[in-house]
This record gives structure tokens, sequence and C-alpha cells, in this order.
């Protein structure tokens, strides 16, 4: 079971800190993830069907 969770939460690339989710829009359906030490940001647009990631 511990290697799926691995398998499938994802890695800040700087830190390999797991991403969380916290600013994430419900209503238009956008997901966020961000490091917890702001390195890295991935945007999940579902209009776009793409994600967006970005480092600081």
């Amino acid at each position: 079971m511990n290697l799926f969770k691995r398998l499938f939460s994802e890695k800040c690339p700087h830190c390999h800190k797991t991403l969380e989710t916290n600013q994430s829009n419900i209503v238009k359906g956008i997901i966020i993830k961000a490091c917890p030490d702001q390195h890295f940001q991935k945007e999940f647009h579902p209009a776009l069907e793409t994600y967006i990631s970005s480092s600081k």
C-alpha cells in the first residue's frame, strides 16, 4: 500500500517534499498544488485540460 502512495504523490523538484493542495478554487475546478516552502507550484485547469507548472 505504501508503494501506491509513493507512486501517486507529487513531489517538489527542488526539495522533494510532497506538494500540498490549499489554494484550490472549487467553483472553477482549478486545482493548485504547491510546495510547502514555496519553491514550486502546479495548477490544473479543467477548461484547458492542462497542467501549468511554475518555479519561484
